[in-house]
């Protein structure tokens, strides 16, 4: 689970008494589907043709980690380093984009011959372009260089922030006042009381966190307040089982790691 980093943020926003949230994203459907680093069930976690698989399979957004090289580019990798995905040793932050295109991505699939790289933040963006939305979960960027690349494609009501700390959170702020931004919901906070305390206090924009963290009772506060709870569900045991537990909340959105399988459970209860 990630780690809750709220309790990093040593400022305050309140006093503003007229605070409104930032709209998220428009999406076509009722309850919101997000695919983890992409359909990376079927193809590498965050390269293209995973991000290519949740558009065919209808998701409603890409989530993809976002990252800067040791020349300033941006690309997408969960991992601070290129270990554990590719055929390369090295931190990103330490190897230049040409360093990181000469290496090829690892798939899990023994018979999957294809060559898969690792995509930067410009070829991410025009694919998903009028095609899906963007959930960024912003590891290691800058805020002002990340925006004007989204402003470069027009997609700034296409995207979504997840914050990972203090810093990115008053980056973003500063940069994009609009930007829809997204903060876990600390395991601290297990009352409704509490949770009210929280979003009057940050300002958070869309709540993040596991869907296990959430009441349905905390769901109803965050809707009054026009605040979505889409929280993470994915795990290896992932299911329908899972799924019930949620839309029993009042939830209305969920980042999975099976998309097209999700899809089609909510199209079942009529919920796309």
């Amino acid at each position: 689970m990630r780690l809750a980093i709220i309790s990093t943020l040593l400022f305050l926003l309140s006093g503003n008494d007229n605070w409104q949230p930032n709209p998220t994203p428009v999406s076509k459907h009722k309850f919101i589907v997000a695919a983890h680093r992409g359909d990376h069930v079927i193809y590498p976690e965050n390269t293209l043709a995973a991000y290519r698989e949740a558009i065919r399979n209808e998701a409603d957004y890409v989530e993809i980690d976002l990252r800067t090289t040791k020349d300033g580019e941006l690309v997408s990798m969960h991992d601070g380093s290129v270990n554990r995905m590719t055929s390369g040793q090295g931190l990103i932050k330490d190897l230049t984009l040409a360093n990181l295109q000469d290496l090829k991505v690892k798939s899990r699939d023994t018979t999957d011959h294809e060559t898969y790289r690792i995509p930067t933040f410009k070829e991410i963006l025009q694919l998903c372009k009028g095609k899906i939305n963007i959930y960024l979960d912003f590891k290691a960027a800058d805020p002002a260089q990340a925006y004007a690349m989204i402003k470069q494609f027009g997609m700034e009501k296409q995207v979504l922030v997840y914050i990972n700390g203090a810093e990115q959170f008053t980056g973003w702020r500063k940069a994009a006042p609009q930007m829809p931004l997204m903060l876990s919901l600390p395991d601290s906070v297990k009352t409704v009381t509490a949770m009210e305390t929280f979003i009057d206090k940050y300002h958070v924009d869309i709540l993040d966190g596991s869907y296990k963290q959430y009441s349905t009772e905390m769901v109803k506060l965050a809707e009054s307040k026009h605040v979505p709870v889409w929280p993470d569900i994915q795990s290896a045991g992932e299911g329908p089982a899972d799924w019930d537990q949620a839309l029993a909340k009042g939830l209305s959105g969920l980042q999975t790691d099976h998309p097209a399988a999700l899809v089609k459970y909510l199209k079942g209860k009529g919920l796309r």
